[in-house]
């Protein structure tokens, strides 16, 4: 989902061994409780999809998921291994209105700048209809920095996070800290949420 041209390379070129590593025969705990928390049927936005792994998922327990990927790799990939309609789109590209029951951004939105992150989760927030549910994974820390695969990332606090999503208009429902090793082979701290959007 990010526009820098070395973040979308490195998915693009690294696409069939990122998927490698995140496939699953059965969705994460943090998967689960967000697919428990939608409606039967409904809309889903899988914001930075990937090879459209947890989109898979999703269809599979009955929601309607509506992958996106700056990658064209990536979205190449997903469309090959799932036939799931994924489709090719930047965070600039967040422009529906009340038209999805939850907005899924598991560790996408860490490749925007900082200073654009209060105006996507603003558009993640208009997307949603009330009561919609939103998930978002970030690497926590301080600064901006590429890594070993040349990827771009912004880190974040919680405390941080959690102020970006309230202003949003979002209540958050759940946090979950941890660290995972990643694409790139090093140990990274993280932190999940999820939220409510407010009315």
């Amino acid at each position: 989902m990010s526009t820098d041209d070395k973040t979308i390379l490195a998915y693009d070129v690294g696409a069939q061994d990122y998927a490698a590593l995140v496939a699953s025969d059965e969705p994460s705990e943090d998967l689960r409780d967000f697919i428990a928390a939608l409606p039967k049927g409904g809309k889903v936005l899988d914001l930075g999809c990937g090879p459209a792994m947890a989109s898979a998922h999703m269809r599979a327990a009955g929601l309607l998921p509506d992958p996106v990927d700056a990658s064209m790799g990536m979205v190449d990939l997903a469309n090959t291994t799932h036939q799931i309609g994924a489709r090719h789109g930047t965070f600039d590209d967040i422009d529906g209105i009340e038209c999805y029951a939850g907005v899924w951004a598991s560790f996408s939105l860490l490749h925007a700048p900082r200073e654009s992150l209060p105006r996507y989760l603003m558009a993640i927030a208009a997307a949603l209809k009330p009561q919609g549910q939103f998930y978002i994974g970030m690497k926590t820390g301080k600064g901006l920095k590429r890594d070993k695969k040349g990827r771009l990332y912004t880190y974040l606090d919680v405390e941080e996070l959690h102020g970006l999503l309230a202003t949003a208009g979002f209540n958050v429902t759940a946090t979950r800290e941890g660290s995972e090793i990643g694409f790139a082979g090093t140990n990274d701290p993280y932190v999940t949420c999820r939220a409510v959007k407010n009315g």
